[in-house]
């Protein structure tokens, strides 16, 4: 096929398969052990010759430049550098084999409405609908008072990404959140594709990179994470330690996904109801410090 990508594309896939090749020793793909390198991983010569591909094309491939891509070359390549199934998918995208069914959805005020009644029925657990970017469109009274009073957050600002890299508040609520940053962020990348600057997500991604190192590091790792379901430890500043089990379901034809969090614990259950008939957040008190935090 012909390279039509932009060259910010193609820089995106190379610097893709440059991190993938950096994670794997010689021994793990089964070659000899070597002396000592001055670089991390495997060689690009040595993953050319496991992929049965010429060094200069994947060199090449590496370096960006626009040459043809075939989808049983890209499958070599991914068996090469041991892609999990959701980086194969994610290698086809960058290469342009395959296209992205879709851009990242934007917020959309009409599916307030549409969702508002369903969310709210979900009660005491908390729910919400989100665009695959973390804009929050809607939310039940269980949810609004989970990290913060999300009332008092403007609509436009609603974006839990941005508040867990910027707000040491938000980022409190979770117990394991270095675990939270790192599946944050390979989700987003595995949505955004390679061409961020040609994206909708442009202004929100480069924004996180200018205003969190961190995201910016772990951005440049370039890891991919699809459909995952989770069990988080939540620190709620009413009601104490939470244990939900996150449950994410795409709604057709909107781009989003409905967010629902089910207790795994009587405690944690019994925690739900009483943040649900919360009308203010004084109404709650604090739950003060929790043992099972440890």
């Amino acid at each position: 096929m012909t390279d039509t990508r932009s060259p910010a594309a193609r820089r995106g896939l190379g610097d893709f398969l440059r991190t993938r090749r950096e994670r794997l020793s010689p021994e793990q793909v089964g070659l000899p052990p070597t002396a000592r390198r001055r670089t991390p991983g495997l060689r690009r010569e040595e993953v050319a010759v496991l992929a049965g591909v010429g060094v200069t094309w994947y060199t090449w491939l590496e370096q960006g430049r626009p040459i043809n891509v075939s989808t049983q070359v890209l499958v070599a390549v991914g068996r090469a550098l041991k892609l999990n199934d959701a980086e194969k998918r994610h290698l086809q995208l960058l290469a342009g084999v395959r296209m992205p069914s879709a851009e990242p959805a934007e917020s959309d005020p009409a599916l307030s409405d549409t969702f508002q009644p369903v969310l709210d029925k979900l009660d005491p657990y908390p729910a919400c609908l989100q665009t695959p970017l973390y804009d929050v469109v809607a939310y039940n009274r269980a949810y609004r008072f989970l990290f913060t009073d999300m009332d008092r957050i403007p609509p436009g600002e609603r974006n839990c990404a941005m508040q867990f890299f910027t707000d040491p508040d938000w980022r409190s609520r979770y117990v394991d959140d270095d675990i939270v940053a790192a599946r944050m962020v390979a989700r987003m990348r595995a949505v955004v594709g390679a061409d961020v600057e040609e994206s909708k997500a442009s202004t929100l991604i480069n924004d996180l990179r200018e205003r969190s190192e961190e995201f910016a590091q772990l951005w440049n790792r370039h890891d991919i994470l699809l459909h995952h379901y989770e069990i988080k430890r939540l620190n709620s500043p009413l009601m104490g330690l939470l244990r939900l089990n996150f449950v994410s379901t795409n709604v057709e034809g909107t781009g989003n996904r409905m967010i629902v969090m089910t207790p795994m614990d009587e405690v944690t259950s019994e925690r739900l109801t009483r943040l649900a008939a919360l009308t203010t957040p004084t109404d709650g008190g604090s739950a003060g410090a929790d043992p099972d935090l440890s």
